[in-house]
């Protein structure tokens, strides 16, 4: 099995959340069920169908919490100072239109772009693997060819 790099908050997060979802949202579901099943008839019971719908992809996201659990190996990034660009490392970049943007650098299992933290998996994040200040990409992405400027390196 090939380990999938991720940082030591990514692997709490996961862990939290397998953690809540096993202790906190089964057990709740499994009375959701109960509550269903006592209104009778299960043949006709939408209620029920619905709760054990929920049921299976409740189990189904524990399963792959699971696996992305087993499968992780956590990278210590620590807060050494470096010209290049490495796991754990937040890059500013600069786009052609002129907009600079702060991403970190993560593993697959903990990108969100939303938080600007991006995959090292992802085009831009290969891209920036390495990449100092100063350095001009142009980065294959599925909307095209796009041009960044590296101005940062934390």
């Amino acid at each position: 099995m090939q380990k999938v790099p991720i940082t030591k908050e990514g692997f709490e997060n996961l862990k939290k959340e397998f953690e809540r979802m096993r202790n906190v949202v089964l057990p709740a579901n499994a009375a959701e069920i109960e509550v269903a099943r006592a209104h009778g008839d299960l043949s006709e019971n939408s209620e029920y169908k619905a709760a054990k719908e929920k049921q299976a992809f409740i189990m189904g996201r524990l399963k792959e919490l699971e696996n992305n659990l087993l499968s992780c190996e956590v990278v210590e990034h620590g807060n050494s100072k470096t010209a290049k660009a490495v796991f754990g490392s937040c890059v500013e970049v600069e786009d052609a239109a002129g907009v600079a943007t702060v991403y970190r650098l993560v593993g697959p299992f903990e990108s969100d772009i939303n938080q600007n933290k991006i995959s090292v998996t992802s085009p831009l994040g290969r891209a920036l693997i390495g990449a100092q200040v100063g350095d001009e990409l142009s980065v294959k992405t599925p909307g095209g060819i796009r041009q960044f400027t590296v101005l940062a390196v934390e």
